[in-house]
């Protein structure tokens, strides 16, 4: 979190970001990067050792991973990368798909111009991040995206609901598997960017059926990405077409 705080001596402004906030940022790049892979564990003692802080910052980090769904807590045993089960991910990925798609037929009639304004100017940061060290801040600002149609749903359930769900459903695999696949990297996001400008461009058009089917459109080609990425049997995925097009049957999603 950053803070500010006057100085006694000038009455300036200096901004600095927290030990935490810097611990975090390290952790979660790591865990993006491919550094710290699905079942690994974040040992507090060799954190703070490797990073010369104490361990304080370290286990408010690793409490805020474990919140954000880039890290999972074992009682008795620690916090590591998550070790998801695919029929959980299936689970995640059919909630948000329902809660997203929700929000954003309600975003499009009460979001308002600023709130637009806003989302497309997070997209615009995101027109020229096109390198692999960029990912982390990538997969942030998307986050922050997201969250920004379902807070313009007006909804606070909502927001909880969607929040939980979301720690459930590993899109930052997708950044991790752009690692050490990096020849895909250039057209996915740029499928990613456009994606993301339909969607505001639906909501500022104040059309929820557009804004609805862009969202569902955008999640379910995030689900294909999982895909690539997961040990996820044919016969699952056919059961996820299936219930899809049960939720969207005037939605072309298909393949």
């Amino acid at each position: 979190m950053e803070q500010t705080i006057p100085t006694p001596e000038t009455g300036e402004i200096l901004r600095r970001r927290s030990l935490t906030d810097e611990v975090y940022d390290f952790l979660s790049d790591k865990i993006i990067a491919g550094k710290y892979i699905s079942g690994d564990w974040l040992r507090q003692d060799d954190i703070s050792l490797a990073l010369g802080v104490s361990q304080t910052p370290v286990r408010e980090a690793l409490d805020r991973l474990v919140a954000s769904g880039l890290a999972e807590r074992v009682p008795y045993r620690g916090v590591r990368v998550p070790l998801l089960k695919p029929d959980e991910i299936v689970d995640a990925f059919l909630l948000r798909l329902v809660l997203e798609t929700t929000a954003a037929r309600l975003a499009a009639i009460t979001i308002t111009l600023n709130d637009i304004q806003a989302l497309d100017q997070l997209i615009d940061q995101t027109a020229n991040m096109m390198s692999l060290d960029e990912m982390s801040k990538l997969r942030r600002i998307n986050k922050q995206f997201h969250f920004g149609i379902v807070e313009a749903a007006g909804n606070s359930l909502l927001n909880k609901l969607y929040e939980m769900t979301t720690n459930a459903f590993p899109d930052w695999m997708l950044y991790e598997y752009m690692f050490r696949h990096p020849e895909l990297l250039q057209s996915s996001l740029k499928n990613e960017y456009l994606e993301h400008k339909a969607i505001v461009h639906a909501l500022f058009s104040r059309d929820p059926e557009a804004a609805s089917f862009q969202v569902a459109n955008h999640i379910k080609n995030l689900w294909r990405g999982l895909q690539t990425n997961l040990d996820i049997s044919g016969d699952s995925i056919k059961e996820i077409e299936n219930q899809i097009k049960a939720m969207f049957p005037n939605h072309n999603l298909s393949h």
